[in-house]
């Protein structure tokens, strides 16, 4: 796999879990000179149908790498360009 693209963070407003989320996210992709896209997924129907119990959602190249509990170890391999797997569902 190569050097990925864009991380893109699937978040929402008022959501505990993203807010706890973001520092790290934001570390890693500075750490790996990645660009990070937030994107709040009630801002698109869409968006909100497809990720709306799972955000967090973290997604390397259009591939969700993991979400709720943002697993870091899994963050850091996909923008290592490990991949790091599918997300568990």
């Amino acid at each position: 796999m190569s050097h990925p693209d864009e991380l893109v963070f699937y978040t929402r407003a008022g959501c505990h879990l993203c807010d706890d989320a973001r520092p790290l996210v934001v570390q890693l992709c500075r750490e790996s000179g990645v660009p990070v896209r937030e994107v709040d997924v009630d801002s698109d129907p869409a968006l909100r149908e497809r990720y709306g119990e799972m955000v967090p959602v973290v997604a390397v190249d259009g591939q969700v790498v993991t979400y709720l509990r943002v697993d870091g170890q899994r963050v850091r391999a996909a923008l290592a360009g490990q991949g790091g797997g599918r997300a568990p569902a």
